[in-house]
């Protein structure tokens, strides 16, 4: 059996702002070209852990690893080599589609003619060429969608983190956006999503799910479906919510 490369490593990861507890003791592995859906409700823990796993929050104990780099010591190494998607798609209205494109593929360190070769072949996949020079504000927001997915993926990251990319658009763009998020994953680009859309978990080869901090469960769709004796991810979902100590 072929040994799977681990993208992300994490044991024993905590992360205490003062006496809160916000991460308390992850351990997980998570693989290359794999969709890893990372759940839970609001302030389960979530958003502080994407923090320290793409380099902008130091953990406070644990080892954890990010495409080979330390979350101590590596941090900008991290930052270099993921892509960032969030609920915001984080494009700027009043620029125009190729200045977005160039503007954050300078942020990822592209320059001269590996930017340009760069913008215009994002442009032609995306088949925007001919609307290069619109204003972002103009764009309807699947196209922005798939725009800023396609814009932190610029430098060929080895992993994305999307940050509940779906939030707010319809369940036709949604589908569109999980047939990109498999293509990149079938070429190898590992993809690290958070959600609040049960349906969407389905979509993942392994789900998480955190309450107070914990990971409660982690497994298949279909392996947690089966622990759980429910007919949907939703129904697991709301077993493991209810234990949280504000439920």
């Amino acid at each position: 059996m072929e040994k799977k490369e681990i993208i992300i490593e994490v044991e024993n990861l905590v992360k205490k702002f003062g006496q809160f507890v916000a991460n308390d003791n992850l351990t997980f592995k998570v693989f290359k070209g794999e969709i890893f859906g990372f759940l839970g409700a609001n302030g389960a823990g979530k958003t502080t852990a994407i923090r320290i796993l793409s380099g902008l929050l130091e953990p406070t104990s644990g080892k954890i690893s990010v495409a080979g780099y330390n979350a101590y010591s590596q941090r900008d190494l991290i930052k270099a080599n993921i892509g960032y998607m969030s609920q915001k798609f984080s494009l700027y209205d009043d620029l125009t589609v190729r200045e977005n494109i160039r503007f954050f593929g300078g942020i990822y360190g592209l320059y001269g003619k590996i930017l340009k070769a760069r913008i215009d072949e994002l442009l032609s996949d995306l088949k925007m060429t001919e609307f290069k020079d619109d204003l972002i504000s103009s764009l309807p927001l699947g196209w922005k969608q798939r725009l800023s997915f396609s814009i932190a993926m610029i430098h060929k990251p080895v992993i994305i983190f999307l940050d509940e990319p779906t939030g707010g658009v319809d369940p036709i763009t949604r589908r569109s956006f999980w047939e990109m998020i498999h293509s990149v994953a079938n070429q190898g680009t590992t993809v690290f999503v958070t959600t609040h859309y049960m349906d969407e978990a389905e979509y993942c080869d392994r789900v998480t799910i955190m309450v107070d901090g914990r990971i409660e469960a982690l497994d298949s769709p279909a392996n947690l479906k089966k622990t759980f004796n429910a007919n949907s991810m939703d129904e697991v979902f709301v077993m493991l919510a209810r234990k949280a100590k504000s439920a």
